[in-house]
This record gives structure tokens, C-alpha cells and sequence, in this order.
């Protein structure tokens, strides 16, 4: 039609037609005034990892027929090789299976996990004052004072700002991954919000949900086939209440672990994150292209 611009509009024009229920509307009147805040680490071969998996590497995809790396100049393309040491890398989703094989690995997770209620609870002053502090039910009760009940089947993320010590030196990374001391989440805690209120899942920004000898918080959640998220990064971006949380992550066959992505759907007016914009499609040209950095271990601009 002329004088119609494509895009957008398009969209809403295409809605369904005789009385169909339809989430376009949702996006066009909500989602798509969103502020959107990506909750997760960037995935390099130094970042911090425990000691017991080793280490990973990335390298440029070889062509098995000459032995040498796919060129952009000669193949038209190039690609990466991911020489990963664990599952349990980086920003997670933790399935059961990863301590009890009765209960699902990462692909039996059903597709439900997709969008959910997000709740942050700050214990970021009880840090300040002790590092090794854990999530207590007091600190989920005085939440829920002041921000109401934690909703049923949401996301519950424990802000703590660990995440901002992280790092992708290989040196300094090491010690803060094998760092005894860090915020964790109680037994109780984890208890009260699955039993008491029947949350999905619960997040944390350090690699491990507590600090006792047995991991005890991770050990009771994996055996009574509850998931939770590790490895969480700009909670201090994302307000306390009346955001969404977008879950993605790769179906691996019988995997234990999740390489994830948590992306914070937050409304219009929060201070933090990115807007849908048209420059999303085609993404915008950069000056500096993509090269292998050998001393990095990846390709850098």
C-alpha cells in the first residue's frame, strides 16, 4: 500500500484474523518497548573455571582435505574450533542430571523454561560486610515485604556483585575460580523458595551455590531434580521486580550442563539495557573486522 512503511507496521498488520489469539500484540505494545539486559558472561578459554575440568582452548576450523584454516580471503567464510574441557563453563544452566542421572539433562528440559517472572534479591551490603555470606529466608521474607510474594514458577536471581571480580586473564582468573571465599545461597534458602514458594529455578553470580564442604545447597537441588543458574553476571542492572527473563541454551544430547544465555526483558523506563531497534536488521557494519588473536585465543576486532 503506498505510503506504508515496511517494518514495524508490517507486523501489526499481519496480525491473525477472526478473532485468532495472538501474541504479536504483546510484542508490538510491550516487548518491543523493553529494555533488554544481557545477564551473561562472555565465553573465552581463560575465563574461570574450576580446577578439576582443565583447560579449554578455541582455535580456527581446518579443512580436513589441506590441513589449513578456512580463509575469508580464499574460502569466502571461516569458523571456529571450541575445544571445551567441560559443560560447566562460563554462564550456566545446571540440569539434575549433572549430580542425579534419574532426573533430566539439559535437552529433556521442556521448551517451558523459554520466559519467566524474574525476581532479583540483593545481599550485596551483607557481602560488603562478610564476603562469604549465603542467601538466608530472612532475606527472602524482607524481599517479599517490601516488593510482595515471590511469584510461583519464577526465576529467582541472587544479586551479590561477584561477578564484577571477573575476568578473562588467565592468572586472575585461576585464583578467583579457586577463591574458597565467595556468596553463596543457604539450604534453607533454596528450600523456602522451592518448597514454600514453587519458584522454577534460582541463579548466582559465582561458580558454586555455597561454600560448605559437601555442596550441600546444589547437592539437595540436583537430588530432588531441581535446575538452577551459576555464573551470572549484571544483576545490579536489572530491577528487583516486573521483569521477564528470556532462557536459551544449546540441546545437548545428555549434556550436564548448560552453556546459557539470560537475557533480562525489563520495562520501559528502567535505567539499563538495549531497546529494539532497526539498526537489529541488517546489524550495522563495523570499520575494524574480526581477526584471530593468537595471544587471546579467539578473534578480536
Amino acid at each position: 500500500m503506498a505510503g506504508t512503511s515496511r517494518g514495524h507496521d508490517d507486523v501489526a498488520a499481519a496480525a491473525p484474523k477472526h478473532g485468532a489469539a495472538s501474541l504479536w500484540s504483546t510484542y508490538q505494545t510491550v516487548l518491543r518497548h523493553a529494555r533488554y539486559v544481557d545477564l551473561t558472561h562472555k565465553i573465552t578459554p581463560s575465563m574461570p573455571v574450576w580446577k578439576g575440568f582443565g583447560p579449554s582452548a578455541f582455535g580456527p576450523s581446518v579443512n580436513p582435505e589441506t590441513g589449513q584454516p578456512y580463509a575469508y580471503a580464499r574460502d569466502g567464510f571461516e569458523a571456529t574450533h571450541y575445544d571445551l574441557s567441560t559443560d560447566q563453563f562460563g554462564t550456566q544452566l545446571d540440569p539434575p542430571a549433572h549430580w542425579a542421572p534419574e532426573y533430566p539433562s539439559i535437552d529433556e528440559l521442556p521448551a517451558t523454561y523459554a520466559v519467566r517472572p524474574l525476581v532479583v534479591i540483593s545481599i550485596v551490603d551483607q557481602v560488603r560486610r562478610d564476603p562469604a555470606y549465603a542467601l538466608q529466608v530472612s532475606d527472602v521474607r524482607a524481599w517479599e515485604r517490601a516488593h510482595g510474594r515471590v511469584p510461583a514458577g519464577s526465576v529467582v536471581m541472587v544479586r551479590s556483585d561477584w561477578s564484577k571480580r571477573w575476568t578473562d586473564d588467565p592468572v586472575k582468573a585461576k585464583a578467583l575460580a579457586a577463591d574458597p571465599v565467595f556468596p553463596g545461597v543457604s539450604l534453607d534458602a533454596l528450600k523456602f523458595l522451592q518448597l514454600r514458594r514453587h519458584i522454577l529455578f534460582h541463579g548466582h553470580e559465582p561458580l558454586d551455590t555455597d561454600t560448605t564442604p559437601t555442596l550441600e545447597g546444589e547437592a539437595w537441588l540436583m537430588h530432588h531434580g531441581y535446575a538452577q543458574a551459576e555464573g551470572v553476571a549484571n544483576l545490579d542492572q536489572v530491577p528487583q521486580t516486573g521483569c521477564l527473563v528470556s532462557i536459551g541454551y544449546p540441546e545437548l544430547r545428555g549434556g550436564l550442563g548448560g552453556y546459557a544465555r539470560y537475557i533480562a526483558i525489563c520495562p520501559p523506563g528502567s535505567p539499563h539495557g538495549a531497546r529494539v531497534s532497526a539498526r537489529d536488521a541488517p546489524l550495522p557494519r563495523s570499520s575494524a573486522p574480526l581477526h584471530w588473536d593468537s595471544a587471546r585465543g579467539y578473534r578480536v576486532r
